[in-house]
């Protein structure tokens, strides 16, 4: 089963996506954010907080090519998260500044092989922030990621078989 996990920050989808998977023999746990590296204290908490809530035989993958890693394995996969890996595909390519039309044609091209790729596969759990209902961002850059991961979320959501809001640790099926 392929299933999407939304919801806002610190809502509860990582614990929520983790114990979908709880049960598993082995798990693939696909983090395509940057790793900890000591140049910022809270980020550096937040990746040892995930790390130290997973299950030991579980194995763990850090890198933004998620499609590889998601094809590679052979147990059921957790994606954590497609927020992340928006960033990093930003990042290595340098699209922050870039014009908004070499900005989509990067996104869409490495979405289009994401998506590929879970059509193919059995069991993945892919979680994601919701950055739309808020504010509106005040930096084109924030305008930029919100837009950005509005599209890579409906992309992947029309992949998966279901789709979970969790507000407030509290979890609806869409």
């Amino acid at each position: 089963m392929k299933i999407l996990v939304t919801g806002g920050a610190r809502s509860g989808k990582s614990r929520h996506a983790e114990g979908l998977l709880s049960g598993a023999d082995a798990v693939t746990y696909v983090a395509p954010g940057r790793p900890a590296d000591g140049t910022d204290p809270d980020w550096d908490a937040r990746v040892a907080e995930h790390r130290a809530r997973r299950p030991s035989h579980w194995r763990t993958v850090e890198t933004s090519d998620i499609s590889a890693a998601v094809a590679g394995s052979t147990a059921p996969v957790l994606v954590d998260c497609l927020s992340t890996w928006l960033v990093a595909v930003l990042d290595e390519a340098r699209l922050w500044d870039a014009a908004a039309a070499s900005v989509q044609a990067e996104v869409e091209a490495r979405l289009d092989v994401l998506c590929s790729t879970l059509e193919d596969v059995a069991d993945v759990v892919l979680v994601t922030n919701e950055v739309g209902l808020g504010v509106v961002p005040a930096h084109r850059s924030g305008v930029l990621f919100r837009d950005l991961l509005g599209t890579v979320n409906q992309r992947v959501a029309a992949r998966c078989d279901e789709v979970h809001l969790v507000i407030a640790g509290r979890v609806l099926t869409l």
